[in-house]
């Protein structure tokens, strides 16, 4: 299995730490509102990465961590009115749904900074014994970039560069370096703080994933991915804080995802752009945005538009009919020895599976994978029917399911209630409300709760979510 290194810019062999075991570590989101589909797509990469290696055999011990303090909770909280806690615990339950809607698996464990508090101030202590940290005269503590020889191999980046295109005003007494980043910084008023030996404060963002992968999977892992844009300074901040304090290769491998655009321009509130998968799930059914995902190789930067999610929408349509017919002909297929020309159908098949598991193992590309899955439909399609053996038909139909599993696709069929179809049915239930047909208002209600749908009566109407 080839996986590309970001380390090395290389394709490498995949050789985990401990035979027939990974330990991944993939950064989640900070949650402070919806996940958008930039959020998304390291979801649905990673987790597919994941399950090729369950498909294939290994025990994964995937952690993906949620950042629960951070200065944009912390600002909604004020505007809010209420404890940063609110906003964060909020957040989590609603990407989760998200992640529920896109068939993203729940991680091994899902840490939050704020539980991993007491191992972050003991990494820090780490970092200042051994001299690669310091406190300010304000309590900050600040991590010297330079005594770490290796800073810059994962973004190939040297300091001499960095140096010279930073613009940040050095501040006397603060920071010896205009390069080092921040370890612990002081609380501020009206922020959550937690007591250390350097000052009432909270961490920065870099030492939270440090000591989260630390924690749950040791000190040196097999996988660290996330999103291209975390890897500088992100990931080389992790890189530089634990190698320095465990003494150790903190990740084997690092893998990175390439951007989302959105018709062709990169995604931005300010271009009007910016979509929620929220409010994608309004329109198409979440494993529509995870097929678009898959769609391409997770390297590859991806343009988002209508035309192309319908496509996906069209090609996904395309294999569940497929699974459909091949389970309506499995209820009536009959028993018995396969023919001549059924042995060659189960061939193809098999030669079908060996592409798809090559395009896998190929860096995981689920493009190629995907293109092997539509040829399996094709041949469903063309070379089973009414006269096929039961043999033959569980075996393309277990096979379509199990390999559209790998790449988290759902191969039932789900009834999908458009955002019209909802309004016309909440519109029926108000008119049985006015007619005292209490009865069919409350069918009508619990019909959509049975397909996710809540409402909620107002003063201003009826407010409609999707569970």
């Amino acid at each position: 299995m080839k996986v590309f290194n970001t380390l090395s810019r290389k394709k490498e062999e995949f050789v985990p730490l401990e035979p027939g075991k990974v330990r991944m570590y993939v950064c989640g989101p900070t949650v402070y509102n919806f996940i958008h589909i930039g959020n998304a797509r390291p979801m649905i990469v990673f987790d597919t990465v994941r399950r090729y290696f369950e498909y294939k055999g290994y025990d994964v011990n995937y952690v993906s961590n949620f950042t629960d303090v951070d200065d944009k909770i912390i600002n909604k909280a004020i505007e809010e009115g209420v404890d940063s806690s609110v906003i964060s615990e909020r957040y989590i339950a609603e990407c989760k749904k998200d992640m529920k809607g896109m068939n993203v698996k729940p991680a091994t464990t899902h840490p939050l900074a704020t539980e991993e508090i007491h191992g972050m101030i003991a990494m820090i202590e780490t970092l200042i014994e051994k001299g690669y940290a310091y406190r300010a005269e304000d309590g900050t503590v600040y991590y010297r970039t330079r005594k770490f020889k290796d800073y810059g191999k994962l973004s190939h980046k040297n300091l001499e560069d960095l140096q010279a295109g930073h613009r940040e005003i050095k501040v006397v007494g603060e920071k010896e370096d205009d390069l080092d980043f921040v370890l612990w910084k002081p609380k501020k008023d009206g922020e959550p703080y937690w007591e250390s030996p350097w000052c009432d404060g909270r961490p920065g963002w870099h030492i939270e994933c440090s000591v989260m992968a630390k924690h749950y999977l040791g000190d040196e892992i097999d996988i660290h991915a996330g999103g291209e844009d975390l890897i500088f300074p992100h990931h080389e901040n992790e890189i530089a804080q634990s190698e320095a304090a465990n003494g150790r290769q903190f990740s084997k491998y690092w893998m990175h995802n390439a951007f989302l655009n959105i018709d062709n321009r990169k995604m931005s509130k300010s271009l009007g752009n910016f979509f929620t998968v929220r409010e994608i799930s309004e329109k198409y059914d979440l494993q529509v945005l995870r097929f678009f995902m898959l769609s391409a190789h997770y390297r590859s930067p991806l343009n988002f538009s209508a035309e192309l999610m319908e496509a996906s929408k069209n090609g996904l349509v395309r294999i569940l009919t497929a699974v459909e017919r091949l389970g309506e002909l499995l209820s009536s297929a009959a028993d018995g020895e396969p023919a001549e020309k059924e042995t060659a159908v189960r061939n193809q098949m098999k030669e079908l599976v060996e592409k798809y598991e090559a395009a896998m193992e190929d860096d995981f590309n689920t493009a190629d994978a995907v293109s092997a899955v539509f040829e399996m439909v094709k041949l469903a399609n063309t070379s089973v029917d009414e006269t096929s053996g039961k043999v033959l038909v569980e075996y393309v139909k277990s096979t379509v399911e199990t390999l559209c599993g790998v790449l988290g696709i759902i191969t039932e069929k789900r009834e999908e209630l458009l955002d019209a179809d909802i309004e016309a049915l909440i519109a029926e239930r108000q008119q049985a409300r006015k007619d005292k047909n209490f009865a069919r208002a409350d069918e009508i209600r619990n019909e959509l709760a049975a397909k996710g749908i809540l409402l909620k009566d107002t003063r201003e109407g009826v407010k409609w979510t999707r569970a």
